[in-house]
């Protein structure tokens, strides 16, 4: 298991600059905010006086910082785990089509529990989620027996994972 941050922002009071609004109503980071980020991005459980010295901040002005974007909801701390060595030995790529207002189906797909990623799109594929199963049997259950029932999908095309070569969270930083 790998502990690992997820985060895109930042604000404090030492400068104004982190608080402000970009043009889609999130809030800009700041080079420093964006140096935390990163450090944790590499190692979630770095402590926060070796952040510090990284980004030129005091420990308590960093724990105040990482705090304020917590807060924010800019980033979480999670663990990562290895769907594989947690007893789950499938999981898949499913592209759905789907009639009407698309809001409906992606609400349904996030409600499920083996649903890790739900994204509406332009393209060949109206919504794409990723799904995480114990095995096939079970990934057959949720495609066939969830998804396919749920009112305006229209069709469904699954990529099952044969390997995971890449996954990363260095999202926002570089």
């Amino acid at each position: 298991m790998q502990s690992e941050f997820v985060a895109s922002r930042s604000a404090d009071p030492k400068d104004s600059r982190d608080s402000r609004e970009s043009r889609n109503g999130s809030p800009q980071l700041d080079a420093v905010s964006l140096g935390i980020i990163e450090q944790l991005q590499e190692d979630g459980r770095r402590p926060y006086a070796a952040i510090g010295k990284a980004v030129g901040l005091s420990e308590a002005a960093v724990r105040q910082r990482v705090q304020k974007l917590l807060d924010q909801g800019v980033m979480q701390i999670v663990a990562v785990t290895d769907p594989l060595t947690v007893g789950f030995r499938r999981q898949a790529m499913v592209g759905i089509n789907a009639d009407g207002d698309l809001e409906p189906v992606a609400d349904a797909l996030t409600a499920m529990q083996e649903v890790e990623y739900v994204v509406m799109t332009a393209g060949s594929f109206d919504i794409l989620a990723e799904i995480v199963c114990e095995d096939d049997d079970h990934l057959l259950d949720v495609i066939n027996k969830r998804i396919r029932v749920l009112p305006g999908v229209r069709s469904t095309e699954s990529f099952v994972y044969l390997k995971l070569k890449k996954q990363t969270y260095m999202w926002g930083t570089r």
